[in-house]
């Protein structure tokens, strides 16, 4: 039987902080109540057994002088405990704390003929004071303690407050925000003493710092680069237009074009990476908007229109998206290749090896290709940041025979459709204001 999980919260800085607090709290008011209650009781005790001891002496003589006894001793009293009575027997004198008629009572007792002479000394007065010394111990701990608490928590707030705010840039920074800083107002004066904390925010800020240099200085060479080769890549081109039909032009044509389509998509990440693009949205129907960029891009591509949707996007971006899905399929997986349509959902799908485990686990990456076939790694990139500025979400997948989309198929279907990579891309869907409002 597995363990209860405790809630998330328990694990926090506070919690442990304030419970560490408490507890040391409490150790320590223990330790001090003990001390003063030992020390107060001790003292008390202490002082009653000499006055016990010094009316037991008085009365010694009375017994010895034949004079009568005062009423609060006598020879073998009622109530007199009875350790201290053997004590006396044996010829020994000694005193202890007992009930007597219901109250606390200090006897002192003593030898006398073979007898035990006792005296008592009413005990309660010292004993409420035992008591309440007991109480204000309690009070005065519970108290300490929480106020203790509370200041403890309110600094441990502070710092928790700051650690937080330092970890949710961190998150930020991860997420393409280099712009992000958490900008404490220690590390920006150096008068003022730094903690902990402070020193990890400035670190980080200066990570972020650097980490946005050499970004930027990256994305400049990439798009410096992108320009300067489209002057000299337009004059070949030009050229290579000029060459006489033959083998020899067809091959240098094909290496211009695949430059320049090169080039264009170096420019295009440089743009994206930039995170200053502006989107042309407006309202389209999906379905046919899959449909079109199929047959533009003259593939062998099956499409299939579960269920229409109406989205609000820029077409351009999303057609490039759609584009580069389709293509890659074809350049790296396998047919049948079907594009299917179901809501603000579009899934391309090819029957393939799949994609490599490095692009399920961390996206995709650039000039980077493992199917064995041509490419830089830059379509996926690409599809990826232009669904991110429209707003779509792109999630990439293999199909698996023991998924569910599997599950209710036939062995024969299953064989024949298992396997594959799945690129499944979600739009937001739009809703016109006319259809959102009941009718009476």
């Amino acid at each position: 039987m597995r363990a209860p999980r405790l809630p998330a919260w328990t694990a926090t800085l506070t919690w442990k902080a304030a419970v560490f607090i408490t507890v040391m709290c409490c150790a320590l008011a223990a330790l001090l109540g003990v001390l003063v209650h030992v020390s107060v009781a001790g003292q008390t005790v202490h002082d009653s057994r000499e006055k016990a001891l010094t009316r037991l002496t008085e009365v010694s003589r009375l017994y010895e002088a034949g004079e009568p006894l005062p009423r609060f001793s006598g020879i073998d009293p009622k109530g007199l405990p009875a350790s201290l009575r053997a004590l006396a027997a044996r010829g020994e004198r000694g005193t202890m704390v007992a009930e007597h008629e219901g109250r606390p009572t200090m006897w002192a007792a003593g030898p006398a003929d073979g007898r035990a002479l006792a005296v008592h000394v009413d005990y309660t007065q010292s004993a409420e004071t035992i008591d309440a010394l007991d109480r204000s111990i309690l009070g005065s701990s519970v108290l300490a303690i929480g106020v203790t608490l509370a200041v403890g928590a309110f600094a441990v707030t502070r710092v928790t407050r700051r650690l937080h705010l330092t970890a949710q840039v961190a998150r930020r920074i991860s997420a393409g925000d280099l712009d992000a800083r958490v900008d404490d107002p220690r590390t920006g004066d150096p008068s003022r003493p730094q903690d902990e904390v402070a020193t990890v925010s400035g670190a980080l800020d200066t990570m972020a710092s650097s980490l946005q240099r050499k970004l930027q200085s990256e994305q400049r060479f990439t798009a410096d680069v992108a320009h300067e080769l489209r002057t000299p890549l337009t004059g070949l081109s030009a050229a290579a237009e000029l060459l006489p039909d033959g083998r020899p032009s067809e091959l240098v044509q094909d290496r211009v074009k695949a430059m320049r389509d090169l080039t264009e998509d170096l420019l295009e990440i440089s743009r994206l990476d930039a995170r200053n693009e502006t989107v042309d949205l407006a309202v389209h129907e999906l379905g046919p908007l899959a449909e079109r960029v199929v047959r533009a891009s003259g593939t062998e591509t099956e499409v299939r229109v579960v269920r229409d949707a109406t989205v609000e996007t820029d077409r351009r971006r999303l057609e490039r998206v759609l584009g580069n899905l389709v293509a890659n399929a074809h350049k790296h997986g396998a047919p049948p290749v079907t594009v299917t349509v179901d809501g603000p959902t579009v899934t391309v799908r090819d029957h393939g090896p799949g994609y490599p485990g490095y692009l399920l686990e961390s996206g995709p990456q650039r000039f980077r290709t493992e199917s064995g076939g041509k490419g830089h790694g830059l379509g996926l990139t690409i599809a990826v940041g232009q669904a991110e500025v429209i707003g779509a979400e792109l999630v990439f997948t293999n199909a698996d025979a023991d998924s569910a989309e599997f599950a209710n198929a036939d062995a024969d279907s299953v064989s024949a459709e298992a396997g594959g990579a799945v690129a499944r891309l979600r739009l937001p869907e739009y809703v016109s204001l006319a259809d959102s409002v009941p009718e009476d």
